[in-house]
């Protein structure tokens, strides 16, 4: 197995996902419509995902200088849907451009920053951003699906 390799693979492939997700969406304000049982929009999910990607991907790992402001993914709202892909689109990049320099040898070191005061290797957190990034994309697909209707597939998960 092949980490690197795979994640090169799969992370890129979920985050192209995530941006579909987006463009399926029929105008700025759907995006944003909030659901009752349902704890976040899908501007808010996608503001998350990209700011945890940037952040883990991009700032710590691959030293991007990309600032993450937690807290404002989940108070921001109305933010147009070009905007939103534009955001995707630079973190895109930066889990590319990490991935891609990143040694095989700092999979089996601890990753640079714990969370919720763990630490980790960082092969093993970065299967769990992979994770969280698709449970959550999961959830942007269901929200887009009650909110327009459509249940078109954004093609979420065709063999890498």
């Amino acid at each position: 197995m092949n980490l690197i390799a795979d994640l090169q693979r799969i992370v890129p492939r979920d985050v192209d996902t995530l941006r579909r997700e987006i463009e399926l969406y029929p105008d700025d304000e759907s995006v944003w419509r909030e659901l009752p049982g349902l704890p976040n929009s899908g501007g808010t999910l996608v503001l998350h995902l990209v700011g945890n990607l940037r952040h883990y991907f991009g700032a710590v790992l691959g030293g991007s200088g990309y600032v993450r402001v937690r807290p404002a993914e989940f108070s921001t709202r109305g933010v147009p849907r070009h905007e939103l892909i534009q955001l995707i689109a630079a973190a895109h990049a930066e889990v590319t451009d990490a991935l891609a320099h990143l040694d095989p040898a700092r999979l089996e070191e601890t990753y640079p920053e714990p969370m919720r005061g763990q630490s980790f290797s960082t092969g093993l957190f970065f299967l769990h951003l992979a994770v969280h990034l698709t449970y959550h994309l999961g959830q942007l697909d269901y929200h887009r699906r009650v909110v327009t209707g459509d249940a078109a597939s954004a093609g979420a998960l065709p063999p890498p």
